[in-house]
C-alpha cells in the first residue's frame, strides 16, 4: 500500500509543480494542496484513534469495555501500517519507544490525579488503560512519516548531548514538578536558546522549504491542544474540570504539549542521526 501511496504522492507532485504561466496564488494553492496530501497520510494513526474515539461511543459493544475496544483496533492499525510497509520495523521500535513513555507517564499522573478515565475496562491497570499508550505512539508513528515524505533535514542542529540532556529533563519535569518546582519555563526557554538557530527543511512540490525548528515545537503542541480537546470530548479522558461536563482544555495545556512535542521531536531527529550514521545537518 505504501508504495501506492508513493506512486500517487510523486504523481500529485508533478501535476502540482510550480510553473510560471500560472499566478503566484495559483502555484501556492498547488505547493499547500501537495503540503495538505503528505501530512493528511502521515496523520493515518492519529486519526484513526480519533475517528474510533467518536464511533466507539455509538457503537453497540455488548460486553466488551470501551477502552478494551480501543486497544484491540489500535494494536490492528499498528499491525496493518507495519504488514503494509507505511512504517519500517525501526518505526515500529520508536513508536513502542513511546508508548512506554506515554504509558508510564499516564501512570504518574493519574495516580496524581492530574486526570482520570472514568470508564471500565479489562486492559486498565493502576486505572490507565492500556490503549492510552497509543495516543502518545501516534504522534510518534506521524513524526516518523512526516520525516520520510517531507524529506526532512536539519541545519545547525545543537550537540547530541545538549539535544539529549534538554529532552529528558522536560520529560522528568513532568514528574518532579508534583515534588519541586515547576521549571518547564526555564526549560523552554533553554530549548529555544539551544535550537536558535537550527532550522528543519522540508520538501512540498519538489520545493525545498525551512522554518525555524522551536516554530515547528510550537505549531505541534499547538495541534497536539487543538486534537487533545476533540479526544476529551469523545470520552478518552477526562480533566477533573470536565467531570461535569465537557469544556475546553486549559489554555496553559499548550505549553505541556509544546514541551511533549520537544521530547518526541528530539527524540525522533537523534534516533534518525543514530540510524543514518552522520551529521542531521544538509
Amino acid at each position: 500500500m505504501d508504495r501506492s501511496i508513493f506512486k500517487f504522492q510523486t504523481w500529485l507532485e508533478q501535476r502540482c509543480q510550480p510553473n510560471q504561466e500560472y499566478s503566484k496564488a495559483r502555484n501556492l494553492w498547488m505547493e499547500l494542496l501537495v503540503f495538505a496530501y503528505k501530512n493528511g497520510v502521515s496523520c493515518i494513526f492519529p486519526v484513526t484513534i480519533f475517528a474510533l474515539l467518536a464511533v466507539s461511543r455509538m457503537l453497540p459493544l455488548g460486553v466488551l469495555p470501551r477502552y478494551d475496544f480501543l486497544l484491540i483496533c489500535c494494536l490492528l492499525m499498528q499491525a496493518f501500517l507495519y504488514f503494509t510497509k507505511m512504517e519500517s520495523m525501526d518505526e515500529v521500535l520508536v513508536i513502542c519507544i513511546f508508548h512506554i513513555l506515554g504509558i508510564t507517564m499516564e501512570w504518574f499522573k493519574v495516580y496524581h490525579h492530574s486526570w482520570s478515565y472514568p470508564e471500565e475496562a479489562y486492559t486498565k491497570i493502576y486505572g490507565v488503560p492500556l490503549y492510552s499508550g497509543f495516543m502518545y505512539a501516534s504522534v510518534a508513528s506521524f513524526m516518523c512519516q512526516a520525516w520520510r515524505r517531507f524529506e526532512l533535514q536539519m541545519t545547525d542542529w545543537p550537540k547530541n548531548g545538549v539535544a539529549m540532556v534538554l529532552a529528558a529533563l522536560v520529560y522528568i519535569n513532568f514528574f518532579t514538578h508534583h515534588f519541586i518546582g515547576d521549571y518547564r519555563w526555564i526549560l523552554a526557554a533553554l530549548t529555544v536558546i539551544a535550537f536558535l538557530k537550527s532550522k528543519v527543511w522540508f520538501t512540498t512540490n519538489t520545493l525545498r522549504r525551512q522554518m525555524p525548528v522551536a516554530l515547528s515545537f510550537l505549531l505541534i503542541g499547538f495541534f497536539i491542544w487543538l486534537a487533545e480537546n476533540v479526544a476529551t470530548f469523545f470520552g478518552a479522558w477526562k480533566y477533573a474540570h470536565q467531570h461535569h461536563e465537557w469544556k475546553l482544555v486549559h489554555l496553559q495545556k499548550i505549553g505541556s504539549w509544546i514541551l511533549m512535542s520537544i521530547v518526541s521531536y528530539i527524540i525522533v531527529a537523534q534516533l534518525k542521526f543514530w540510524k543514518k550514521g552522520d551529521s542531521l545537518s544538509i
